[in-house]
């Protein structure tokens, strides 16, 4: 964007500067005109008219390099801006997927805070039935103690048709 602004500082720039020779070159032309039609047997006026005529030209192959210069310019800001749209438009679509991502991570977050409330349910009726096998196991043999840092999410809800 920086650069964007820079470039279009730059086209003012040049802009303005067309439009300052384009006024020198007709003022030349006039002044020109106007020496023309005045009998011309002086030497003085035929070397101001040569002089002008040379002036005239310049300015024209100046014109002529702004334009050339002012039409790359417009290309370039157009191509920086159709880069910008592009890139507004790549970026959107990772946020779209990062979101999705964020919603299925939070689904699986969930659903497996619920196994493992299952599982926990399952080992206390095992315990408090007394069906203990040879060895006393620990209720953290069972469950993974790494249980999900942050906010606990909602468990699964699971609708089922009948």
């Amino acid at each position: 964007e920086v650069q964007v602004e820079e470039l279009q500082r730059l086209l003012a720039g040049m802009e303005k500067e067309h439009r300052t020779l384009l006024l020198k070159m007709k003022e030349g032309e006039a002044e020109l005109a106007r020496l023309s039609g005045v009998e011309g047997d002086k030497l003085a006026e035929q070397d101001r008219s040569a002089k002008l005529e040379k002036e005239v030209a310049t300015l024209r192959e100046k014109i002529h390099h702004l334009d050339d210069m002012l039409k790359s310019q417009q290309r370039k800001v157009r191509q920086m801006i159709e880069q910008l749209q592009n890139s507004k438009t790549v970026i959107q679509a990772k946020d779209a997927v990062i979101q999705e991502l964020k919603e299925k991570v939070a689904y699986l977050e969930a659903e497996n805070l619920e196994m493992h409330d299952r599982i926990e349910h399952l080992i206390e009726k095992q315990v408090s039935r007394g069906g203990h096998s040879s060895r006393a196991r620990s209720k953290s043999e069972y469950v993974s103690s790494k249980r999900p840092t942050g906010p606990k999410p909602l468990p699964l809800i699971r609708v089922v048709e009948t």
